[in-house]
């Protein structure tokens, strides 16, 4: 198969996700690429950045492990574009990854910030809403901070982000 960067760029610009498919059958099959894929995450061209960074929060997904050496380069290097698809998928790896003490407070000061207004894209808002949830529902952020976040969300132009806060709102109410 041709270089990664090349793959993910057919498509054009479009939110389509072009031949990521093909990447993601190929990682399944034999992951010694994964590195090639990751640092696609960092190319000039966002829609391969939007597809790499997709492609491998799939795979993760399906196998953690596989993104776990990955981690430092999620905290130190991803967690510093101000691209919304890479942001989201940011918050999504966040969740799969396991993070020790020092990864989980770099992790939740991100998601904090992301949240801490509502001028935030609606699916950055919607997955840094739904990892910060899940790390409190772990014990590792206080209620009354998550509760704070989640009531700015509630201002969202998104009726879809505000129907997600509330609903997490009451879950979190609920769970004390």
């Amino acid at each position: 198969m041709e270089p990664f960067a090349e793959v993910l760029a057919a498509g054009g610009r479009s939110n389509s996700l072009g031949r990521a498919g093909e990447v993601l059958a190929l990682l399944r099959d034999d992951p010694a690429r994964l590195d090639e894929l990751v640092a696609c995450i960092s190319h000039d061209d966002p829609w391969v950045r939007m597809r790499a960074v997709d492609t491998v929060e799939k795979l993760v997904r399906e196998r953690p492990a596989l993104g776990q050496p990955y981690l430092p380069h999620v905290l130190d290097d991803l967690t510093r574009s101000g691209q919304p698809s890479v942001q989201w998928h940011v918050a999504q790896l966040l969740a799969l990854l396991d993070l020790d003490d020092d990864q989980r407070a770099r992790a939740v000061r991100w998601l904090t910030d992301r949240l801490r207004t509502a001028d935030v894209d609606w699916i950055v808002a919607a997955q840094s809403m739904g990892t910060l949830v899940g790390l409190h529902h772990d014990g590792h952020v206080a209620t009354d901070d998550v509760v704070a976040l989640l009531e700015v969300q509630t201002t969202h132009r998104s009726a879809s982000v505000r129907r997600k806060a509330a609903g997490f709102l009451t879950a979190v109410r609920e769970r004390g």
